[in-house]
Protein backbone atom coordinates (compact mmCIF):
# COMPACT_ATOMS: atom_id res chain seq x y z
CA UNK A 1 0.00 0.00 0.00
CA UNK A 2 1.30 3.52 -0.86
CA UNK A 3 -0.22 6.57 0.54
CA UNK A 4 0.92 9.92 -1.47
CA UNK A 5 1.58 12.87 1.27
CA UNK A 6 1.47 16.28 -0.22
CA UNK A 7 2.40 19.80 1.30
CA UNK A 8 -0.38 21.98 0.93
CA UNK A 9 0.93 25.61 0.95
CA UNK A 10 2.93 26.52 -2.12
CA UNK A 11 1.75 23.18 -3.67
CA UNK A 12 -2.01 23.31 -3.55
CA UNK A 13 -2.84 26.77 -2.21
CA UNK A 14 -0.70 30.10 -2.04
CA UNK A 15 1.51 30.64 1.18
CA UNK A 16 -1.06 31.55 3.61
CA UNK A 17 0.71 34.31 6.21
CA UNK A 18 2.03 35.80 2.46
CA UNK A 19 -2.01 36.36 1.56
CA UNK A 20 -2.25 37.45 5.39
CA UNK A 21 0.79 40.02 5.03
CA UNK A 22 -0.36 41.17 1.73
CA UNK A 23 -4.29 41.48 2.92
CA UNK A 24 -3.43 43.27 6.41
CA UNK A 25 -0.09 45.25 5.20
CA UNK A 26 2.43 43.84 7.99
CA UNK A 27 5.16 42.96 5.60
CA UNK A 28 6.75 40.91 8.32
CA UNK A 29 4.70 37.97 7.92
CA UNK A 30 5.30 37.07 4.58
CA UNK A 31 8.37 34.84 6.15
CA UNK A 32 7.63 31.83 5.57
CA UNK A 33 9.39 27.90 6.23
CA UNK A 34 11.01 28.75 2.05
CA UNK A 35 12.90 31.44 4.31
CA UNK A 36 13.22 30.77 7.70
CA UNK A 37 14.08 26.52 8.25
CA UNK A 38 13.31 26.69 12.06
CA UNK A 39 9.91 26.27 12.52
CA UNK A 40 9.66 27.33 15.95
CA UNK A 41 11.61 30.33 15.55
CA UNK A 42 9.49 31.06 12.86
CA UNK A 43 6.13 30.72 14.95
CA UNK A 44 7.40 33.35 18.16
CA UNK A 45 8.35 35.40 15.29
CA UNK A 46 4.89 35.03 13.74
CA UNK A 47 3.21 34.94 17.23
CA UNK A 48 5.02 38.18 18.21
CA UNK A 49 3.87 40.21 14.98
CA UNK A 50 0.91 39.54 14.94
CA UNK A 51 0.16 40.68 18.75
CA UNK A 52 2.45 43.67 18.20
CA UNK A 53 -0.72 44.48 15.81
CA UNK A 54 -3.39 42.81 17.06
CA UNK A 55 -4.09 40.55 14.49
CA UNK A 56 -6.96 38.21 16.02
CA UNK A 57 -7.85 34.77 14.61
CA UNK A 58 -11.24 36.15 13.13
CA UNK A 59 -9.08 38.72 11.01
CA UNK A 60 -6.98 35.75 9.72
CA UNK A 61 -9.33 33.64 8.67
CA UNK A 62 -11.27 35.95 6.80
CA UNK A 63 -8.30 36.27 4.76
CA UNK A 64 -7.95 32.38 4.45
CA UNK A 65 -11.53 32.58 3.39
CA UNK A 66 -10.62 34.77 0.20
CA UNK A 67 -7.66 32.74 -0.66
CA UNK A 68 -8.12 31.13 -4.07
CA UNK A 69 -6.76 27.34 -4.88
CA UNK A 70 -3.28 27.55 -7.18
CA UNK A 71 -4.14 27.16 -10.62
CA UNK A 72 -5.02 23.52 -11.96
CA UNK A 73 -4.70 22.20 -7.59
CA UNK A 74 -8.29 21.00 -8.05
CA UNK A 75 -8.13 19.15 -10.68
CA UNK A 76 -4.44 17.21 -10.12
CA UNK A 77 -5.74 16.40 -6.39
CA UNK A 78 -8.97 15.34 -7.71
CA UNK A 79 -7.63 13.09 -10.68
CA UNK A 80 -4.63 11.74 -8.31
CA UNK A 81 -7.06 10.73 -5.29
CA UNK A 82 -9.18 8.48 -8.28
CA UNK A 83 -5.25 6.25 -8.54
CA UNK A 84 -4.07 6.31 -5.09
CA UNK A 85 -4.33 7.13 -1.55
CA UNK A 86 -3.67 10.91 -0.52
CA UNK A 87 -2.90 12.93 2.35
CA UNK A 88 -1.95 16.29 3.08
CA UNK A 89 0.13 16.47 5.62
CA UNK A 90 0.71 20.52 6.55
CA UNK A 91 2.80 22.67 9.32
CA UNK A 92 -0.91 25.22 8.98
CA UNK A 93 -3.26 25.19 11.30
CA UNK A 94 -6.85 23.12 12.16
CA UNK A 95 -7.77 26.56 12.98
CA UNK A 96 -7.29 28.16 9.38
CA UNK A 97 -8.07 24.89 6.50
CA UNK A 98 -11.81 24.43 7.10
CA UNK A 99 -12.21 27.00 3.58
CA UNK A 100 -9.16 25.43 2.08
CA UNK A 101 -10.23 21.66 2.66
CA UNK A 102 -14.18 22.60 1.41
CA UNK A 103 -12.45 24.23 -2.15
CA UNK A 104 -10.30 20.98 -2.24
CA UNK A 105 -13.50 18.71 -1.61
CA UNK A 106 -12.80 17.63 1.27
CA UNK A 107 -9.12 15.62 1.78
CA UNK A 108 -7.53 14.60 4.86
CA UNK A 109 -5.42 17.03 5.99
CA UNK A 110 -3.02 16.63 8.70
CA UNK A 111 -2.00 19.48 10.64
CA UNK A 112 -1.23 21.79 14.17
CA UNK A 113 -3.26 23.46 16.21
CA UNK A 114 -2.85 27.00 17.78
CA UNK A 115 -3.77 28.19 21.17
CA UNK A 116 -5.82 31.53 21.11
CA UNK A 117 -7.29 33.61 23.90
CA UNK A 118 -10.98 34.41 24.71
CA UNK A 119 -10.60 37.86 22.96
CA UNK A 120 -9.06 35.85 19.77
CA UNK A 121 -5.39 36.35 20.47
CA UNK A 122 -3.35 33.60 19.21
CA UNK A 123 -0.90 33.30 22.12
CA UNK A 124 1.21 29.88 21.14
CA UNK A 125 0.59 27.15 18.99
CA UNK A 126 1.03 23.31 19.43
CA UNK A 127 2.65 20.61 16.99
CA UNK A 128 1.27 16.93 16.72
CA UNK A 129 4.78 15.73 17.49
CA UNK A 130 8.47 16.86 16.59
CA UNK A 131 9.49 17.42 12.97
CA UNK A 132 5.75 16.47 12.04
CA UNK A 133 5.83 15.72 8.50
CA UNK A 134 8.74 13.60 8.92
CA UNK A 135 7.27 11.49 11.76
CA UNK A 136 4.10 11.19 10.15
CA UNK A 137 5.97 9.78 7.29
CA UNK A 138 8.06 7.65 9.47
CA UNK A 139 4.79 6.71 11.58
CA UNK A 140 3.18 5.18 8.14
CA UNK A 141 5.52 3.04 7.85
CA UNK A 142 5.83 1.42 10.86
CA UNK A 143 2.55 0.80 9.82
CA UNK A 144 3.78 -0.73 6.39
CA UNK A 145 2.39 1.90 4.58
CA UNK A 146 4.59 3.09 1.84
CA UNK A 147 5.21 6.69 1.03
CA UNK A 148 5.94 9.11 -1.70
CA UNK A 149 5.89 12.88 -0.60
CA UNK A 150 5.74 16.10 -2.24
CA UNK A 151 6.54 19.59 -1.07
CA UNK A 152 8.30 22.88 -1.75
CA UNK A 153 9.92 24.12 1.23
CA UNK A 154 12.57 22.88 3.80
CA UNK A 155 10.43 21.61 6.33
CA UNK A 156 9.03 18.90 3.13
CA UNK A 157 12.67 18.03 3.28
CA UNK A 158 12.67 15.54 5.61
CA UNK A 159 9.24 13.47 4.47
CA UNK A 160 10.46 13.66 0.49
CA UNK A 161 14.28 11.87 1.36
CA UNK A 162 12.83 9.07 3.90
CA UNK A 163 9.88 8.85 1.15
CA UNK A 164 10.34 5.78 -1.68
CA UNK A 165 10.33 9.00 -3.88
CA UNK A 166 10.19 12.74 -3.49
CA UNK A 167 9.50 15.65 -5.56
CA UNK A 168 9.99 19.22 -4.84
CA UNK A 169 7.38 21.17 -6.35
CA UNK A 170 7.28 24.91 -7.60
CA UNK A 171 10.22 25.33 -4.91
CA UNK A 172 12.77 28.32 -4.65
CA UNK A 173 16.17 28.23 -6.71
CA UNK A 174 17.91 28.28 -3.33
CA UNK A 175 16.23 25.21 -2.09
CA UNK A 176 16.45 23.42 -5.14
CA UNK A 177 20.48 24.76 -5.28
CA UNK A 178 20.71 23.05 -1.69
CA UNK A 179 19.43 19.96 -2.72
CA UNK A 180 19.78 18.85 -6.38
CA UNK A 181 19.76 15.22 -5.67
CA UNK A 182 15.55 15.82 -5.31
CA UNK A 183 14.03 16.11 -8.43
CA UNK A 184 12.25 19.89 -8.69
CA UNK A 185 9.16 19.99 -10.44
CA UNK A 186 7.49 22.68 -11.83
CA UNK A 187 3.63 21.59 -13.40
CA UNK A 188 0.96 19.62 -12.06
CA UNK A 189 1.20 17.72 -15.19
CA UNK A 190 4.62 16.84 -14.28
CA UNK A 191 4.00 16.50 -10.58
CA UNK A 192 1.41 13.64 -11.31
CA UNK A 193 2.96 11.55 -13.95
CA UNK A 194 5.97 11.00 -11.29
CA UNK A 195 3.65 10.61 -8.93
CA UNK A 196 2.41 7.10 -10.66
CA UNK A 197 5.22 6.06 -12.20
CA UNK A 198 7.15 5.59 -8.64
CA UNK A 199 3.56 3.74 -7.78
Amino acid sequence: MTMVCLDMEGVLVPEIWIEVAKETGIEELKLTTRDEPDYDKLMKYRIKIMNEHNLTIDKIQSVIAKIDLMDGAKEFLDKLRKVTNVVIISDTFEQFVKPIAEKLNWPTIICNTLDIDENGRIFDYKLRCEQTKLTTVKAFHSAGIETIASGDSYNDIGMIKNSKAGFLFKSTDKIKHEHPEITALETYDELYDAITKAL
